[in-house]
């Protein structure tokens, strides 16, 4: 079982096995399955099943990947457990999955679990430059750093990023990024939270204001990014609990369809209350 976040590497991890054992066989052992297409017990019943039963070519076993199998109903992967025991000889079973709680525990049971964690940003940045060197791109290292934040470990995301920026013009810089993918720029949020934090509730409001309506930006992902800067807030950890706290609340009220503009002047506010209590506590 391949668990991890999207991006990470399972599937590209899942084909480069598959070439390891067969070599110029892979493709005829090898067999990918979305199970987000069809999630129902009758596509283990039938498509699964058929699979498994077709005996592999020059190989001792033949290889099912299972994409997104966190996606099958409860049901679909009681039967997916009974399939695997009965094609043990002739199949192996790959399970990619975002979460594995999803997974009943049968079936972990019967897997070894391989966990993948978001890529470095180093690692992401330096794929990067070797695409945008191959494809004559030019990109300075801070659109790089840019794209490697936005991405957040996601390989795929970072590299759908650069190619999105490449199409506008051969010669990126980091503003590019921020504009492509509806991100604010981080120096933005840090005013924000500064202005915060200090009591400037106008200022506060202000470029609240500038981040969703001349930005276009969207509630939630002001609010991810919120969160973010606020983990590399120096600030008082007791502040920083209940800052962090209120931007859990936040976002579970935006995620129930509230109104974004209330609900992040609500947390502006909120924020300046806290900050302006946690000034004049007593040490």
């Amino acid at each position: 079982m391949f668990a991890g976040a999207a991006g990470t590497g399972k599937t590209s991890a899942a084909i480069a096995l598959a070439h390891e054992l067969y070599e110029d066989d892979w493709q005829s052992n090898f067999t990918e399955l979305n199970a987000s297409d069809e999630r129902g017990i009758e596509v283990v019943r039938n498509k699964i099943k058929n699979v498994a039963r077709t005996a592999p070519v020059s190989a001792p076993f033949k290889i099912i990947f299972l994409d997104e199998a966190d996606s099958l109903t409860p049901d679909a992967q009681s039967a997916l457990r009974r399939t695997m025991e009965s094609y043990s000889r002739s199949c192996r079973f790959i399970l990619s999955c975002n979460y594995s709680n999803k997974i009943i525990e049968p079936i972990q049971s019967r897997c070894a679990v391989y966990r993948f964690t978001p890529l470095d940003p180093n690692d992401v940045q330096a794929q990067l430059r070797n695409i945008s060197r191959e494809e004559h791109v030019a990109i300075s290292d801070e659109a790089l750093k840019a794209i490697s934040d936005v991405a957040g470990g996601d390989l795929r995301r970072a590299i759908n990023t650069l190619q999105s920026a490449a199409s506008i013009g051969k010669e990126i810089d980091r503003e590019t990024i921020y504009q492509i993918t509806a991100t604010a720029n981080p120096q933005a949020i840090e005013d924000l939270l500064s202005a915060s934090v200090e009591g400037k509730l106008s200022s506060a409001l202000s470029s609240l204001d500038l981040l969703l309506l001349e930005q276009g930006l969207s509630g939630t992902e002001v609010v991810t990014q919120i969160h973010k800067a606020l983990l590399d807030l120096n600030i008082p950890d007791q502040l920083k609990a209940q800052l962090i706290n209120s931007v859990g609340e936040t976002d579970f009220r935006l995620s129930e369809g509230a109104n974004e503009t209330i609900q992040l002047e609500a947390l502006i506010a909120e924020f300046v209350l806290l900050s302006q209590r946690n000034l004049s506590a007593p040490t």
